[in-house]
């Protein structure tokens, strides 16, 4: 190959965006649509459009009086609604298909500037976007897996590469508090870095002191910059408060299966990811600093404690194992070092010649061209999610309270808000505990389920069809079955008000 520039091959980071935006924007996006909580963003971003304000009180379920509720996620709310208004849902799940390829195409350009073995950087981005595919869905937190990214980069580039690009970093955060509560990420990263140059100016060698010093004073600055930023979003300096109150509530914590820790039984390429860093730590003659110690120990604590974290672990460990890797390669002698290493410069020199952007910006031209003529489509799965019993509840109109399974509450938000007003959803830090203990009382056919039913006057019930709840009512002389398909089951209260649509759809204790 001659030393021009070649500008119909992909460079190594548009592969790394190519490969997980193509294969879910043509075929693996309905797997972003798994849950529904996607379907009360949507319709949250339509009400603030509509509105021109974000809503301060419940707007989706029907306790009374109205729960104290702010959208804190409002601005991807708007953007999801805006996507959805102009291409559906097949439009959402491109417009998170790109974000998602980004976030690896940005992880890899920044091991790039690291200047880490090309080879090893590979590797180690596969193991990572490997890890991170399971909590991939088209929700806001794909927003704080970028700007992780991003922020992690120009912390890393100024304490490593003395590129200083902090100015950026309160734009970032303007940005990110009104995009996801995961913008505690980046302050717990300035904090981060900003301890260990305090670490290293007060214990470090003498001729490293003045520079940490120097960017302590910069990080501190930059930090109480980007907290004024921050204070732009709806609910002002209480927003500072809402991440903790929410993973500080033990009882919500355990109830919420994403935030359940890694079941190691299942083949989690996080696993490999974990005991990889693991094993380089144990076996590399390069100390990690104050840094990377505090780093490793935090998100892997994280990781461990809640799965929804392991794509935030997998890039924070990314840079941090490929400089102990490259350390090792580099320091060795020994022939397969030897041979990696040649095989690394020899596609080094292929990838300078490569022109990147070409091939991500004709990807997505052509995935748009394919979703607006109806060629690629994605819609919620009628196998997993209540779609036929929600047209049946469409067509007849049911009234009274309803308890619902909190999927099946997202889905009907989506499908059928604000005809029908919702017992629980997605939105948990809302109902916080007590109202939680009460779904989760009925759910679990816990002692005192009834009394909790006729406390809230529930008229009927829609739950998982096959579920607990939905063998207790076949069998309850008070409740009676109108719809039953595979996804749901429909029960109505036996009293007179419910007499009409009893006779018209009641099924037989044996679903006939």
């Amino acid at each position: 190959m001659n030393g021009k520039t070649r500008f119909w091959l992909p460079s190594v980071a548009d592969i790394f965006f190519l490969c997980p935006f193509l294969f879910l924007a043509l075929k693996g996006g309905s797997n972003l649509l798994n849950d529904a909580d996607t379907g009360y963003h949507i319709r949250t971003g339509e009400y603030i459009i509509r509105n021109l304000t974000v809503p301060q009180y419940d707007i989706f379920s029907n306790i009374e009086p109205p729960l104290p509720w702010v959208a804190h996620e409002w601005l991807s709310e708007v953007f999801m609604a805006l996507v959805h208004r102009f291409s559906g849902l097949t439009g959402v799940v491109v417009f998170f298909s790109f974000w998602i390829g980004a976030v690896y195409f940005f992880l890899f350009k920044f091991t790039r500037s690291l200047r880490f073995d090309l080879l090893l950087s590979i590797a180690i981005v596969i193991l990572a976007v490997a890890s991170s595919q399971l909590h991939w869905l088209a929700r806001p937190h794909i927003f704080s897996l970028l700007f992780t990214v991003v922020c992690y980069g120009l912390l890393n580039n100024y304490q490593y590469q003395d590129k200083d690009r902090l100015y950026l970093l309160p734009f970032l955060m303007l940005l990110w508090v009104n995009l996801h509560g995961g913008f505690v990420i980046g302050f717990a990263l300035l904090g981060i870095y900003w301890i260990g140059n305090l670490g290293s100016f007060l214990l470090g060698e003498e001729s490293r002191r003045n520079v940490s010093g120097e960017k302590c004073k910069k990080l501190a600055v930059i930090t109480v910059v980007s907290l004024l930023f921050a204070l732009v979003n709806p609910r002002g300096a209480a927003i500072f408060l809402f991440p903790f109150r929410a993973v500080s509530n033990r009882f919500l914590m355990d109830s919420i299966i994403e935030f359940s820790s890694p079941n190691f039984h299942e083949p989690l390429p996080y696993k490999y990811l974990l005991l990889l860093m693991l094993g380089v730590l144990g076996v590399s003659r390069k100390r990690l600093d104050l840094i990377e110690l505090i780093l490793v120990l935090l998100f892997t604590s994280m990781s461990l404690y809640a799965t929804r974290n392991i794509p935030l672990f997998a890039i924070i460990v990314t840079p941090i194992v490929l400089r102990q890797l490259h350390s090792m390669l580099y320091s060795s002698e020994n022939k397969v070092a030897k041979i990696l290493r040649t095989r690394s410069n020899n596609l080094e020199l292929a990838e300078v010649r490569t022109k990147g952007y070409l091939w991500p910006i004709g990807a997505v031209a052509v995935v748009c061209v394919l979703a607006a003529t109806g060629k690629v489509a994605f819609r919620f799965d009628p196998e997993k999610k209540p779609v036929a019993a929600v047209e049946f509840l469409k067509r007849e109109k049911l009234s009274g309270r309803m308890f619902n399974d909190d999927e099946f509450g997202d889905y009907l938000i989506y499908a059928a808000w604000p005809e029908y007003k919702v017992a629980f959803d997605g939105r948990s830090d809302m109902y916080a505990e007590a109202w939680l203990k009460q779904y989760m009382a009925i759910l679990k056919l816990q002692p005192d389920w009834e009394k909790i039913i006729e406390k809230n006057k529930y008229a009927w019930i829609f739950c998982g069809a096959e579920t607990p709840l939905s063998m207790v009512l076949m069998e309850n002389k008070n409740w009676r079955l109108v719809y039953s398909d595979r996804v749901g089951d429909i029960f109505v209260k036996n009293i007179p008000e419910n007499q009409s649509i009893i006779d018209k759809y009641a099924y037989s204790k044996t679903r006939s």
